[in-house]
Parts: structure tokens; C-alpha cells; sequence
């Protein structure tokens, strides 16, 4: 049996019951879990995207109201600026296109905070076109399966067509491929655990043939530690904000974080992004830009900038007497 046919057999049978895989769920919703599930675990996912849905059931609802409200309700997420990028998508969407997520990779990618990974699970899992859909879960699988490789190393170029390959040639069953082989690198064919015994793939899995070879490559970089990290104190000044009908002013948030210059790089970092406004001084409000990232790569390029800057104390320039609130 074929890698295809075994991850399609063994999908009908265990996939997980999940919202945005049930009948009728609509294009916006899967718009909207995508930019959710970057980065952030399904358990935490589900009850956020069920009350944004019933808030916001269309891309018209959300882009009604200000960027600030999406922030809000974005809470504790992670990764607030998806928020962002996700109201300024439907905003586009709106404009752009009368309302419907468009289904033409191309136009999905002029959405703000659209990159190829989402451009391509929406063409597929929303309106059921025939495009390999590669996340971290659908390398790990290949690599192992295909390559005889522990890990997928880098992202490269190669995985797309690797995933290509494997696609059968029947529109409907190639979806059912590509959220297969996202489910079986999500629940069997873990990075730190796989479950070999239960895999479908046992007959036909490379690196079990080889005798689960020790990966000699280069790994992708962790995640930084988020303790201490500018990205908590932006996180608490966030929460801070979500919980005020009220501007806040940069006195309070000094209660939460008392190293005044890792706040100060944090409201500066925070301001550029557009996620706060000052309102007592002229604020610099950031736009939301359309660089063909999805949006947890831009936040983590942002982030890893903020984390990794250095000023001195004389360099950093915030506003102290500044009262702020999201936009």
C-alpha cells in the first residue's frame, strides 16, 4: 500500500473531531483557526475560536469594528499581533473581495498576514483544491517516512514538492492526504515521542527500515526562554490594557515590570507594532504590512528582534508620562 493510501485509510478511521474539519464550516472560520493555531496548542485554540465565530461570524463583522477590539478579544493567545493581521485581512477581504475569502492562492497571499502555509490550507481545506499543504507536523512525517531522517532539518523549497508527490491525483482524496499527514505528525508521529507501534506507516516508514538512525543535521532553532523575556512583559501590558475601559498609563504598567528599560523597549516595540496607542503624546501607530509571511513568522521575527535588542538605558526613548490603550 502507498504512503498516500495508508495515511488516508488510517485518517478516516482516528482523525480527531475538530470544528474546523466538520461539514459547513465555512472559508472565514478556517481563515480565522489558521492564523489561531500558528504557534498556539488546539486545546486552547477551540473555545477562542467558537466565541470569535459567534462574535464575528463573517469577515465583514470583524472589520466593522476597531483593530483594538481584536486585540482584546485575541487575550491570552499569544502572538497578539496575529490580531492585528487578522482584522486587517478582513478588512482586505471586505474590500477586496465582497465579503468571501478568496480561494486563489495568489489573492490569499495579498492578505495581511497571509503566507504560504495559510494561503494554501485555506485553498484546500476550505474550498477543496488539489495544492500540498506542508506545516512543521507534515515535514517531520516525510522526513521520517520518506527520507529516512529523524528530523526535516531547515525548511526548504523541497518540501512542497516532496508533499506534491505524495498527493493522489483525485481532488478529494488529495485533501484528505494533506490533513492526514498534518494529524498523523500532530498525534502519532511526534518530535520527541513518535508512536512507531501505531504508526499506518510502519511497512513503509524509511527510517524504521534503517533502524531510527540518530539525525545528524542541523535542527531549527528552539524557542527562546519566555520568562524574563521581553515578550512577557509585552504580554503583561497587553493584559493590562484588555482589562481597562480606560487608557493606562506607563506608571501603572511599571507595577507589573519594574525594570524600566526592558518596559520602555517593550511599550516602544508595542507602539511600532500598532498593538497600544498613546494618547496623551503623538504616537507613531504602526501599520499592518502584507510582507508574505504568515502571521506567527512576522510575530517571531518581531519578537526575536525585541528579545535580542541591546540599547542602553539613554537610547531607549518611551514615553513615561504617556497614557496608552489599544487601538
Amino acid at each position: 500500500m502507498s504512503i498516500s493510501a495508508a495515511v488516508a485509510d488510517w485518517y478516516r478511521s482516528n482523525a480527531r473531531d475538530l470544528p474546523w474539519r466538520r461539514h459547513g464550516f465555512s472559508a472565514w472560520g478556517t481563515l480565522v483557526s489558521e492564523f489561531m493555531l500558528q504557534q498556539t496548542p488546539v486545546v486552547r485554540v477551540i473555545p477562542k475560536l467558537e466565541a470569535w465565530l459567534n462574535r464575528w461570524p463573517s469577515p465583514e463583522d470583524l472589520a466593522a469594528v476597531p483593530a483594538g477590539e481584536a486585540v482584546r478579544a485575541w487575550d491570552r493567545l499569544g502572538y497578539p499581533r496575529r490580531a492585528l493581521y487578522l482584522h486587517g485581512a478582513a478588512v482586505a477581504i471586505t474590500e477586496r473581495h465582497g465579503g468571501v475569502v478568496p480561494r486563489d492562492i495568489a489573492e490569499l497571499l495579498a492578505l495581511p498576514g497571509v503566507g504560504d502555509y495559510t494561503a494554501r490550507a485555506v485553498a484546500v481545506f476550505a474550498y477543496g483544491l488539489r495544492h500540498p499543504v506542508v506545516d512543521t507536523n507534515v515535514r517531520r512525517v516525510i522526513a521520517r517516512a520518506v527520507d529516512g531522517s529523524e528530523h526535516a532539518g531547515t525548511p526548504s523549497s523541497r518540501d512542497l514538492s516532496a508533499m506534491a508527490a505524495l498527493l493522489p491525483d483525485d481532488v478529494h482524496e488529495s485533501t484528505i492526504v494533506n490533513a492526514g499527514m498534518m494529524e498523523l505528525g500532530a498525534v502519532i508521529c511526534t518530535a520527541r515521542s513518535p508512536q512507531c507501534a501505531s504508526c499506518p506507516l510502519r511497512a513503509q516508514c524509511a527510517w524504521r527500515a534503517a533502524g531510527y538512525p540518530a539525525f545528524a543535521g542541523t535542527r531549527s532553532a528552539g524557542q527562546k526562554k519566555y520568562a524574563g523575556s521581553d515578550r512577557q512583559v509585552r504580554g503583561l501590558i497587553l493584559a493590562e490594557l484588555r482589562a481597562s475601559d480606560i487608557p493606562v498609563s506607563h506608571v501603572e504598567f511599571a507595577i507589573v515590570w519594574t525594570d524600566a528599560a526592558q518596559l520602555a523597549r517593550a511599550v516602544r516595540s508595542l507602539e511600532r507594532d500598532g498593538l497600544i496607542v498613546a494618547v496623551d503624546s503623538v504616537a507613531t501607530k504602526a501599520s499592518i504590512d502584507s510582507d508574505g509571511l504568515d502571521a506567527s513568522e512576522a510575530q517571531n521575527n518581531s519578537e526575536a528582534q525585541n528579545d535580542s535588542e541591546t540599547q542602553n538605558d539613554s537610547e531607549i526613548q518611551a514615553c513615561t508620562e504617556c497614557h496608552y490603550r489599544l487601538p
